[in-house]
């Protein structure tokens, strides 16, 4: 009796393991204050795989939230404070159409308007915004996440005042600076 609770024990703790795995937690930490986003490496592993390679490198730490648009989105992880853009990776391969949306609170991949050309930066939906999502005639914006935790800093951040600044169009008054991102552990470990 005691070995299958421990055999059942150790299933548990490795579907925990292997849940934490597909669904890695990193807690972003700002000067205006600190949220949590879920990834989905089931249905955007290249992107997931990415944004981690970033995180891990400490990349996104003193960059940005560089595009502000009340009802939108709030863009970052791109430029520095002094608005200088940080050399990145090669781009990656779109995973939009994965059945992730551009809904309220979801994390998805700012690129250009060549579909494949997302690397560091990414974005966080104020709104529903189904218009990024991928229709038959052309591609979307890749989602793989969404926020669980700290949505008020996110709406906080959507609502700060901006003002144009050279190409930067939305950038907000008084920075957004992302101070650190880190891979939170699963729970029980």
């Amino acid at each position: 009796m005691r070995s299958m609770a421990i055999t059942l024990t150790l299933l548990l703790l490795s579907g925990g393991a292997a849940l934490a795995d597909r669904y890695p937690q990193v807690r972003i930490e700002t000067t205006a204050g600190a949220f949590t986003v879920e990834l989905d490496a089931e249905r955007a592993p290249k992107t997931v795989e990415n944004f981690l390679q970033y995180v891990e490198d400490g990349f996104y730490e003193g960059t940005i939230f560089h595009r502000v648009v009340p009802n939108f989105v709030i863009q970052g992880g791109g430029y520095t404070v002094d608005l200088q853009a940080k050399p990145t990776r090669e781009p990656i391969c779109n995973e939009s159409g994965n059945g992730l949306q551009n809904r309220r609170l979801t994390i998805a991949m700012a690129r250009t308007s060549d579909p494949h050309s997302a690397d560091a930066q990414f974005y966080i939906n104020l709104a529903d915004n189904l218009d990024l999502d991928p229709k038959p005639t052309r591609w979307g914006y890749a989602v793989f996440g969404q926020v669980i935790d700290g949505s008020d800093v996110v709406d906080a951040i959507g609502f700060r005042p901006t003002s144009p600044q050279g190409p930067f169009q939305n950038l907000p008054a008084a920075p957004v600076i992302i101070e650190r991102m880190v891979v939170l552990a699963p729970e029980g470990d």
